[in-house]
């Protein structure tokens, strides 16, 4: 069996850019892919851009910021963006603004909302 403790201190003495060709070796021999090499990446300029490279956000909140003049009108609002909420709890949610009035929607969907309470006189935000 191989001195593990050996291994390990011939490891330590490698540079970034050894390890990363290391890794790039075993992955070729062993037929294997290492799933997420970012440790060794994340030292070497420019590959922690691609390693943080953000997927496209495809779930949105929308925050009822401020009610505005017309508070019925925006409860009405809130009412039909959530059907699950009857008038007292529509009522309670938009007097405890700013608060989230959905949450995980699609991109349509919270501009839509969005575009409702504005129309009301509400300032709501797409986040």
């Amino acid at each position: 069996m191989a001195d593990l403790e050996k291994i390990v201190e011939e490891l330590s003495q490698l540079t970034v850019l050894e390890a990363a060709e290391l890794t790039k070796m075993l992955e070729e021999k062993w037929g294997v892919s290492a799933a997420a090499p970012a440790a060794v990446m994340a030292a070497v300029p420019g590959a922690a851009a691609a390693v943080e490279e953000e997927e496209e956000k495809t779930e949105f909140d929308v925050m009822l910021k401020e009610i505005g003049a017309k508070k019925i009108q925006v409860i009405k609002a809130v009412r039909t963006l959530r059907s699950d909420l009857g008038l007292k709890e529509a009522k309670e949610l938009v007097d405890s603004a700013p608060v989230k009035v959905l949450e995980a929607v699609a991109k349509e969907a919270a501009e839509e909302a969005k575009s409702k309470l504005e129309a009301e006189g509400a300032v709501a935000e797409v986040s």
